[in-house]
């Protein structure tokens, strides 16, 4: 039970203004220093454009390799041409007056909110701080640390693993007499959606820690309950339009799951760990 009583409802929504305040602070703040990033960010962000990431080694790797085992095979389909051929370079166009400035605004204003997230996060745990025990208020420090780096590692998973695996799915399609024309608006609004979805989603196993840790999720409540954590992750993925785009967030997210299966079992109320098998 909580030490203190739940305060009365307007004094709750004084204390929700204060806290989203400071956090709409912090991130304008983050979003002043971003700003000075933002020309070497919107660069890395292009470089799947350029035919230059880990996909074009890993080609040519396999290509050698197959060309060792099976040289008839890679005569057969020419495939030395593609492995001397220069990479494509491909620009960003744009059709409207500053929509790259505001390009850049949105652009610093996610990498704002990255700098700032144990800002955001704290202010967040303060907020529900009232209705904690002295025991749970003492987990802040870990809650704001693990969730802040969870939400990095999702957002440099996704640039660094799955972004250029899309946008070279996007460019197989060129071919004679189709050419790709990407706008510099449509193309950095998806990225940085996929980056707070990839972040969210990395954020799921460090949420059931702190549930578990409070005893409102178990290992008995979320292990039953795979298929439709499958069901819900196809159904989210299912709002972007391409296939492979649905199959890079459906599959991380479920995987989240999984591994909020093995915190909530792991990190648990003590009595309801030993009580239950290991996860499957």
């Amino acid at each position: 039970m909580a030490e203190s009583k739940l305060l009365p409802f307007m004094e709750h929504l004084v204390e929700l203004r204060k806290r989203l305040i400071v956090m709409v602070v912090a991130v304008v703040i983050g979003m002043g220093v971003a700003w000075n990033f933002s020309n070497g960010m919107l660069s890395f962000i292009e470089r799947p454009l350029t035919g230059k990431t880990y996909l074009t080694e890993v080609k040519k790797r396999a290509y050698a390799a197959l060309k060792r085992q099976a040289p008839a095979l890679y005569n057969h389909y020419r495939l030395e041409q593609e492995t001397v051929a220069a990479p494509k370079q491909h620009l960003l166009n744009y059709s409207a007056p500053l929509e790259p400035f505001f390009i850049q605004c949105k652009i610093s204003m996610l990498a704002g909110l990255i700098l700032v997230l144990p800002v955001v996060f704290l202010q967040l745990w303060l907020f529900i701080a009232p209705g904690l025990t002295r025991g749970e208020r003492r987990m802040v420090v870990p809650f704001v640390s693990a969730a802040s780096l969870a939400f990095c590692v999702g957002a440099v998973f996704f640039l660094v693993v799955i972004w250029p695996v899309i946008i070279n799915f996007s460019l197989s399609y060129e071919a004679e007499g189709l050419q790709s024309w990407f706008n510099i608006s449509a193309y950095i609004n998806f990225c940085l959606r996929l980056i707070l979805v990839f972040g969210l989603i990395f954020e799921l196993p460090i949420l059931t820690l702190l549930l578990s840790r409070f005893g409102l999720v178990s290992y008995r409540l979320l292990a039953p309950k795979r298929k439709y954590a499958l069901l819900a992750s196809s159904v989210v993925a299912s709002f972007h339009a391409d296939l492979i785009t649905m199959f890079v967030i459906m599959i991380p997210m479920y995987l989240m799951y999984e591994i909020s299966i093995w915190v909530a079992w792991i990190f648990g109320k003590k009595g309801e760990a030993a009580a239950v098998p290991v996860p499957a």
